[in-house]
């Protein structure tokens, strides 16, 4: 697909999508990761429950957080703790070229 001949416009709706099918997409990869852990379990005769128990995080860390360093000006709601994979707006702010000292708590 040439891009460099589309519109903006063009561009815009191919992009929104995009991420229309890419939702899709992930929630039909959930389901079937979730058919395939369960057809796993009852092969080997091991209950959901009982497999899911032994997931959990340990009793040490169990109730502890961490701080959140980092805080949409414009959107309280959206927070991060500076761990892990940054989240979207994180990116779309750094990619934005602001800084994301700006974003610090």
């Amino acid at each position: 697909m040439d891009l460099s001949n589309m519109s903006v416009g063009d561009m815009r709706n191919l992009q929104e999508q995009i991420k229309q099918e890419m939702k899709k997409r992930e929630v039909q990869e959930v389901q079937k990761a979730r058919e395939q852990i369960l057809a796993i379990a009852q092969s080997v005769g091991v209950p959901l429950k009982d497999l899911l128990a032994t997931g959990g995080r340990s009793n040490a860390t169990k109730g502890n957080s961490v701080a959140v360093r980092f805080r949409h000006p414009d959107n309280a709601s959206q927070q991060w703790t500076g761990r892990g994979r940054q989240p979207k707006w994180v990116k779309e702010w750094v990619e934005g070229g602001k800084s994301i000292d700006k974003l610090r708590v």
